[in-house]
C-alpha cells in the first residue's frame, strides 16, 4: 500500500492574513504538519498543495515536497478539501504515480502528533474504513440548544427540554485536523466523509477552531499547556 500525506495550504487567507505561514509559537503553523507527517513513518511522501510561492519554500525547508503548484480553479474561496485532493491525486496518476491511500492534513493543525497519526492509521486498517477523520464531542449538547423566536429563547428541540445532560446521546463534530481515506472512495464519492467513515476521537483539549487572532491566541495558551503537561509525564 503507498500512502501520500497531503497538506493542503493556499495562499489566500482573509481573516488572518499569510495564516498558513503565521508564526506559532516561533515558527511557521504549516511546520508543525509537516514535522508531524515525517516523524510519524507512515508515509511515502509528504507533500503540500498550495498556490504560493512563499508556502512552497516553507514546505520544502521543512523537509516537505511540491512537486507541483495547485491550479487556479482549486485556490479560490470556492473550491472544497475534496476538489484540491481529487486535483493532487489526478496530478499524480498523470505523471505516472499511483497512491492507494492518501492522508489529507491541515495546515493550521498543530494539535496533530505524529502518535496520532500512527494510531489513526491502525484504526484505519483495522476496520478496512473508507475514511478515518478526527472528531471531538461537543461541550454541550446540542439537544438543549435554545433559538430566538419573536425575540423570545425558545428550545429548538423541546423533547429534550427536561432531560438530563448525561442522559443525551453524545454528539461529535469534526475537528479538522485530519482525514485518513482510500484514493477510490475520494474518487467515487467526491466527499471525505463517505459511507464506512470512522471517528478518531479527539480530547477536547486538543482542538481548536483558528479563524481569527482571538482563536490563534486561545490555540497558542492551549498547546503551551499540553506541552507542559507532556513534559512532566
Amino acid at each position: 500500500m503507498k500512502i501520500v500525506a497531503i497538506i493542503t495550504a493556499r495562499g489566500g487567507s482573509k481573516r488572518i492574513p499569510r495564516k498558513n505561514i503565521k508564526l506559532f509559537l516561533g515558527k511557521p503553523i504549516i511546520v508543525y504538519s509537516i514535522e508531524a507527517a515525517l516523524q510519524s513513518g507512515v508515509f511515502d511522501e509528504v507533500m503540500v498543495s498550495t498556490d504560493d510561492n512563499e508556502i512552497a519554500e516553507v514546505a520544502q525547508q521543512y523537509g516537505a515536497i511540491v512537486p507541483f503548484m495547485r491550479s487556479a480553479k482549486t485556490s479560490d474561496d470556492h473550491a472544497t478539501s475534496a476538489d484540491v485532493l481529487e486535483e493532487v491525486i489526478l496530478s499524480y496518476r498523470d505523471r505516472g504515480e499511483d497512491f492507494d491511500t492518501f492522508c489529507c492534513i491541515y495546515p493550521t493543525a498543530p494539535f496533530v502528533t505524529p502518535e496520532k497519526l500512527r494510531s489513526a492509521q491502525d484504526l484505519f486498517l483495522e476496520t478496512d474504513a473508507n475514511s478515518v477523520f478526527t472528531v471531538t464531542q461537543f461541550s454541550y449538547p446540542p439537544q438543549r440548544a435554545v433559538v430566538m423566536r419573536d425575540k423570545m429563547v425558545v428550545f429548538q428541540y423541546p423533547e429534550y427540554a427536561n432531560t438530563r445532560s448525561q442522559d443525551l446521546e453524545p454528539i461529535y463534530h469534526d475537528c479538522g485536523q485530519f482525514y485518513f481515506m482510500k484514493t477510490s472512495a475520494l474518487l467515487k464519492y467526491h466527499t471525505l466523509v463517505p459511507p464506512k467513515a470512522v471517528p478518531f476521537i479527539v480530547s477536547d483539549a486538543e482542538v481548536q477552531d483558528i479563524d481569527n487572532e482571538s482563536d490563534w491566541l486561545i490555540a497558542e495558551a492551549k498547546y503551551r499547556v499540553l506541552q507542559d503537561a507532556r513534559e512532566k509525564m
